[in-house]
């Protein structure tokens, strides 16, 4: 009677096991990325969720209101804007993720922009030089800041503040008082951040590669966990994310060739941003990066050198700010004393925390920056498509960086209540 029970009992768990598999198969495919996107939600991790939802709504407010504002030369000239102050707020994110902020980064741009019009118009010396030039001068100035912060403990806040208002004044000083000069229109510099767009074979094809990538890298994390006999996402599952995403470029790509195409710039925009979010995720550096944000001293402890990374962060943020100031400059055809000021330093560091990386430091990404510029950028150009007052940009784009303020704390909340922070 007992062998018979205990039989009973085996058949109904294997049942139930067998019902169990059967529930992971419909996870599968669709349902599987949604279930577990849901999921992610809900314990915190809200992704690239608010960006999303923040472009859908700006995108159909304006569309509404000004039907030119979707059209695809209007994104066009879009992303040729989101380059310049983008490329920038990519080195915002360097110090944000260690909980350290850059002040000065508009004034860097500035700077370095009024540097190459000076070597390059007024000196005469070849455009690569005075490229050269500027983007060191940004690696010493973020030198100067980590001396000041990991040797005299300056605070970040302040040693970049100060250095605000001296790369102004330098700026100010070596453009003497012209304040402003003409970059040549007709040169490469120039052509390149006013009309310069990838063939539209070529966009197509890149398009295509960050699907594949995401492929062939699920592929091989999927193998490499199966291998210790450890969970890993279903193949579906990998295939349908890499689906929609490839669909998805594919149609921004097809919808902007309808227009001018893609800008280079923007694509060197893209670059940078793929290239520092490889740096920070498959690196033993990016690694250090976050554990220091995360927790300075017990990153100390399991023997990191915290000083360097300090001072790979400045550099970083410093150099990145003065290669937005080149591509302003080549933006606007000019350096002058303007270049760098207004709402520059706004609109990267607020570029940075709308897309995601949190002002507490150990959590962001590349495409943080990419993100958050083209929200700040669409919010740009739909106002001035809809000939308002610049007023309202700055309360909108205030608005928008204090929402996601409260999102990055709530979120961080939730997080740590679900043992994830």
């Amino acid at each position: 009677m007992s062998k018979d029970i205990s039989s009973k009992k085996a058949d109904d768990k294997g049942l139930a096991l067998d019902r169990s598999d059967v529930r992971v198969k419909h996870d599968d495919g669709l349902s599987g990325v949604l279930r577990s996107f849901v999921n992610r939600v809900r314990s915190g991790d809200l992704g690239m969720l608010p960006v999303a939802v923040g472009l859908i709504v700006i995108s159909t407010v304006f569309s509404i209101l000004n039907p030119i504002f979707l059209a695809p030369n209007n994104l066009v000239n879009l992303l040729f804007d989101c380059a310049t102050v983008g490329i920038i707020s990519l080195g915002i994110v360097c110090v944000l993720l260690l909980g350290e902020i850059d002040l000065s980064v508009g004034s860097m741009s500035g700077l370095s922009s009024a540097i190459v019009g000076v070597l390059w118009v007024n000196s005469g010396l070849p455009l690569i030089v005075a490229i050269f030039a500027a983007l060191l001068t940004g690696a010493l100035v973020g030198s100067l800041y980590a001396l000041m912060y990991n040797r005299l403990g300056m605070p970040s806040f302040v040693a970049t503040l100060a250095g605000l208002l001296a790369l102004l004044g330098l700026q100010l000083y070596i453009l003497g008082p012209t304040g402003s000069i003409n970059l040549p229109y007709a040169s490469p510099l120039v052509r390149f951040g006013q009309i310069l767009v990838m063939p539209d074979w070529l966009s197509y094809v890149l398009a295509l590669v960050p699907g594949l990538v995401m492929v062939v890298v699920g592929f091989a994390v999927r193998k490499r966990r199966q291998s210790v006999n450890l969970s890993s996402q279903p193949l579906s599952n990998l295939l349908v994310k890499a689906t929609i995403l490839t669909v998805a470029l594919e149609f921004a790509v097809y919808y902007l060739n309808l227009g001018r195409g893609v800008p280079w710039m923007f694509g060197l925009f893209v670059a940078l941003v793929v290239i520092l979010n490889y740096a920070l995720t498959k690196t033993q550096w990016g690694r250090s990066m976050f554990a220091v944000g995360g927790n300075r001293e017990a990153a100390r402890r399991s023997g990191i050198n915290v000083r360097r990374i300090y001072q790979s962060a400045f550099i970083l943020c410093s150099t990145l700010g003065a290669l937005g100031g080149i591509l302003s400059a080549s933006r606007l055809a000019s350096s002058s004393q303007q270049a760098g000021t207004g709402d520059v330093n706004l609109n990267a560091i607020a570029a940075a925390v709308i897309g995601g990386t949190s002002l507490f430091g150990g959590r962001g990404s590349a495409y943080s920056a990419l993100l958050g510029i083209i929200v700040i950028q669409a919010i740009s150009n739909g106002l001035t498509l809809l000939n308002l007052n610049s007023s309202l940009r700055y309360m909108i784009t205030g608005a928008v960086l204090a929402i996601a303020v409260i999102v990055d704390s709530l979120a961080r909340r939730s997080r740590v209540s679900h043992g994830r922070a």
